[in-house]
């Protein structure tokens, strides 16, 4: 499952940055070179954070499979606060950050799940709800009241863009199944996978009724925002639940989601 991992951060995250009519190129060569030092500065944190908090004393980290899964889960945080930065900072400034936010990332993963015990399969707290927070706190720093009035109309995507954006969603839906059951074992990376593809099938179909019978069309920017929403509930996914409970509770929070969408646009 990492090889499944390390094609989301790479290819999947990759080619989802291409959101920005202006930003395209940049968006694929600033996402491999700063997942690949993000993956390096993750394994050294998160040893060391482990080994002062956990284990209360320091060595030398064994860099095994786990600890390259979570390079990777770190790598993919980082991704995920660049989505909020894309066309507000220079390459400079994005790598001075992410070495920063590896950091605290890696602190909170090991307070998180190791010491209060957070059952968190999906990565939903310590992945992509602290990426987004770091990600949407950061944009504060750089003129945020421009950003919103975008007068040059730089914000937008355009045909082009969005359709490779498209490329990193398929990716991304395809594999997110591992993902969410990398670390997981025995049954409850069985119950990962399964309860991960139901839920984001679900999602693909609501959204794209929902896009149908509100906009008339299957609208190309809504399924790139809202298909993989929610794909990540780490306390639920590792549990037994019956297969229609778990497909219908996926359906009901992208009916929601999906309305969110549209009321903010």
């Amino acid at each position: 499952m990492w090889t499944d991992i390390h094609v989301m951060v790479f290819v999947g995250f990759g080619f989802l940055m291409v959101f920005l009519k202006t930003h395209c190129w940049s968006s694929i060569g600033f996402n491999f070179l700063i997942a690949a030092w993000a993956i390096q500065c993750t394994i050294l944190f998160f040893g060391f954070w482990e080994h002062v908090i956990k284990y209360q004393h320091l060595e030398k980290i064994n860099i095994n499979m786990r600890m390259l899964i979570q390079g990777d889960f770190g790598a993919a945080s980082i991704l995920i606060s660049m989505g909020a930065l894309l066309g507000k900072v220079s390459f400079v400034q994005l790598f001075t950050l992410v070495t920063i936010e590896t950091i605290f990332y890696t602190l909170n993963a090991i307070v998180t799940v190791d010491l209060m015990g957070a059952a968190d399969i999906g990565g939903a707290i310590v992945i992509h709800m602290f990426g987004a927070y770091f990600g949407l706190t950061a944009t504060y720093f750089f003129q945020p009241k421009k950003a919103l009035e975008d007068k040059l109309q730089q914000c937008k995507g355009s045909y082009l863009s969005e359709l490779i954006s498209m490329v990193g969603t398929l990716f991304l839906f395809i594999y997110w199944p591992s993902f969410n059951g990398a670390l997981a074992v025995g049954m409850s990376q069985k119950r990962s996978v399964v309860n991960t593809l139901l839920s984001i099938t679900g999602s693909v179909l609501t959204s794209v009724y929902v896009s149908r019978a509100i906009l008339g069309k299957i609208d190309m920017e809504v399924l790139l925002n809202s298909t993989l929403r929610r794909s990540n509930d780490g306390r639920s996914l590792r549990y037994d639940h019956r297969t229609w409970l778990c497909y219908a509770s996926r359906i009901n929070r992208r009916r929601c989601l999906c309305y969110w969408v549209f009321k903010t646009e």
